[in-house]
């Protein structure tokens, strides 16, 4: 049975929700529970747009107990008298809109709300909600774990695709992107990174509150929390970005020599994409165990041990593609993969390794992996139509993505082909994209070029194209 903060039952309460007005006379009727995205429906919200989430967040790791409040700030896009979140887990201990308790109802990962009074479209609104329990770790359809990983010493928060919703309530598709303020308190001794900037640190009753500010629109996917003893690096490059970097003691001389490249790399990726889209970068370094795979989580990727060369590449120009180019549905996530994994081609081409045409050649005749499988898998799908949410991350989506990008390149020249991903990274900045407007972009920077086979046979097309 779902549970309610009344002791009224569900269907009352909705007949009490629809029936209510605002002021004006205006019925509202609940927002939808889901945006229908092709591989995970239920995530998201409709009804609302979300621009800002202030968490303030209370963390034991001994007790694995979270103690959080959100404050949410959305506007409405339709008269609405209820509205969702998404939230699995943990206990909802209150919720208010406008500073007024409204009723709410939790069913699986849907928390639906219902104001006091109806929300006019285009009404800017507040809703607070309090929470508190064990965080969960959320087993992705591919059998990784996301959401809230217990690490040695505290935790680490990754949310792609669907984790966020394990530490906080929110809309959290890809296509509602917001600024965020998050505090979190933790054991004095223990650090707590996030997203953004460090605005504090103060420390009082054995307790340190560490307070991060995002001020660039961020996907919820991308928010993350590593708690933690840390090696705290605070730099700044030449052009004044600062640099902060946090890594676990364990691994601090495994990744010395990788992350003093950060500069480096950085500078070179401005070069090729265009000016750097947020406010600093850096890194969180934990330990090997900590989780199965790097996130390009935003300002400061995490990676569970020390990084590769070509990985910090890959997770760092995803602040470009992918964080700040961001896809409205994850059927498009080849515009994030595919471009990063491009990115490491492109930088073994420039600092002596394979060319990205001989990567190309080596995918194309199957022996870029040691596997046959794995070689083999590589046209086992569209790089636009995973075969379903299990397979969003598999290997077509990043090699034949990149594989895509270098067609694109031959066809362009050099030349056109980087105004073409430089372009694409400005004119969509802190924006949403699908495939669409990829193909409609790059056509309309080269209108004298024929892309038809390009996206018939590569970018749409089933199985191995004929020629290379």
């Amino acid at each position: 049975m779902p549970r309610s903060s009344v002791a009224v039952p569900f269907a009352l309460a909705l007949v009490v929700a629809l029936t209510g007005c605002s002021g004006g006379g205006v019925h509202g009727k609940p927002g939808a529970s889901g945006v229908r995205d092709p591989y995970f429906p239920k995530m998201g919200n409709g009804g609302h747009d979300v621009t800002h989430y202030g968490l303030t967040l209370s963390y034991d790791p001994k007790a694995r107990h979270l103690v959080g409040t959100a404050e949410i700030t959305a506007r409405a896009t339709q008269n609405l008298s209820a509205f969702n979140l998404d939230l699995k887990g943990l206990d909802v201990d209150g919720v208010t809109v406008e500073g007024r308790v409204a009723r709410w109802n939790r069913a699986g990962q849907e928390l639906t709300v219902r104001p006091h009074d109806d929300l006019d479209q285009g009404e800017t609104f507040r809703a607070t909600v309090r929470y508190s329990g064990d965080p969960e770790t959320i087993t992705d359809p591919d059998s990784s774990q996301e959401g809230w990983l217990r690490t040695a010493d505290g935790s680490l928060a990754l949310g792609e695709p669907t984790g966020s919703m394990a530490w906080f309530p929110g809309n959290h598709h890809p296509s509602d992107k917001a600024s965020y303020d998050i505090r979190i308190t933790v054991p004095k001794g223990l650090q707590a990174v996030s997203n953004g900037e460090l605005k504090s640190e103060t420390t009082k009753n054995g307790r340190t509150t560490f307070a991060w500010h995002t001020a660039e629109p961020m996907a919820s996917y991308l928010a993350t929390v590593a708690i933690g003893t840390f090696r705290i690096t605070r730099s700044t490059m030449k052009n004044g970005l600062p640099v902060y970097v946090a890594v676990d003691p364990t691994q601090v001389e495994a990744s010395k020599k990788v992350l003093a490249r950060i500069p480096e790399i950085m500078e070179w990726e401005e070069y090729n994409f265009g000016p750097y889209p947020f406010s600093s970068t850096g890194a969180i370094v934990g330990r090997p165990d900590d989780a199965d795979y790097a996130l390009e989580t935003q300002n400061r990727p995490a990676f569970p041990g020390a990084p590769g060369t070509e990985l910090l590449v890959h997770e760092l120009a995803h602040q470009w593609y992918g964080d700040s180019v961001t896809p409205k549905t994850w059927r498009d996530m080849w515009l994030n993969e595919g471009f990063a994994t491009y990115a490491a081609w492109l930088w073994q081409e420039d600092h002596g390794g394979d060319t990205a045409d001989e990567i190309f050649h080596s995918l194309y005749k199957g022996d870029y992996y040691e596997s046959k499988e794995e070689n083999q898998a590589v046209w086992a799908f569209p790089p636009t139509k995973p075969s379903d949410a299990a397979h969003i991350s598999d290997g077509p989506v990043y090699d034949r993505g990149a594989m895509v990008l270098h067609k694109i390149r031959q066809t362009v020249g050099d030349d056109t082909f980087y105004d073409i991903i430089q372009g694409w990274a400005a004119t969509h900045r802190h924006g949403n994209v699908d495939t669409d407007d990829f193909t409609a972009y790059v056509e309309k920077k080269a209108p004298d070029k024929d892309f038809s086979e390009i996206w018939k046979d590569w970018l749409y097309g089933e199985g191995k194209p004929d020629h290379p």
